[in-house]
């Protein structure tokens, strides 16, 4: 329910654009036919509750016991928030590295002085490319002595390299996502987003995205 639904918000609200014909340059400096800008959902409040909404039912399937609600640095902030909201939890958001000024802060709510022992930690991330950012999250939160074997995020494209990195921590790192590359494609199809050639040019790109 939320996949579909999240894919047909992304879509109408521009959030998510797919462009087979005319592919986008990333930061990278690959060349992508898709598009993905998750903090557009934040300007619509039911788009904000949906999502929330969404989180909250992939927690309560897997009836983890954790304490604590973290975010990744900047885009996974906001849901995140929203959801430590909802459960009246803790929240502390991850930077991507430490500050360089201050008391080099990497996990922001804590003490500089203290760490996370003792608790376990769900980390909210908006978007899954190849892992990364994501990874070095649950790393940081691990070397503040928390634990975090479970992530989940808003879209996921589903990439064999993002599956690589997150088994490869140790313990490796569950990941759920709301919406996948898969059924973005099937609902953008459906609402006639994308034409039949289209939708198989995306899916052969997702076969080998780098290449």
């Amino acid at each position: 329910m939320f996949s579909r639904e999240i894919a047909r918000a992304g879509l109408d609200i521009g959030a998510i654009k797919l462009r087979p014909d005319d592919p986008f340059t990333w930061a990278s400096g690959f060349r992508m036919p898709i598009y993905n800008d998750n903090r557009m959902f934040l300007f619509h409040p039911r788009f904000r509750d949906l999502i929330s909404d969404g989180f909250l039912n992939l927690l309560e399937t897997k009836d983890l016991d954790f304490d604590v609600i973290a975010g990744t640095s900047t885009a996974g902030i906001s849901p995140a928030t929203t959801l430590a909201d909802k459960l009246n939890k803790p929240f502390i958001y991850v930077r991507d590295a430490p500050k360089d000024h201050g008391l080099g802060n990497q996990i922001e709510g804590i003490d500089a002085e203290s760490d996370l022992s003792g608790y376990n930690i769900v980390l909210v991330e908006d978007l899954i490319s190849t892992g990364g950012s994501s990874v070095r999250a649950v790393e940081a939160i691990r070397n503040a002595n928390g634990r975090c074997d479970y992530c989940v995020s808003i879209f996921d494209y589903g990439l064999d390299k993002a599956a690589q990195a997150f088994e490869a921590l140790d313990p490796s790192c569950e990941v759920d996502s709301l919406l996948v590359y898969s059924n973005l494609l099937e609902e953008a199809r459906d609402t006639n987003y994308i034409n039949p050639a289209q939708e198989r040019m995306l899916a052969d790109w997702r076969d080998d995205p780098f290449n």
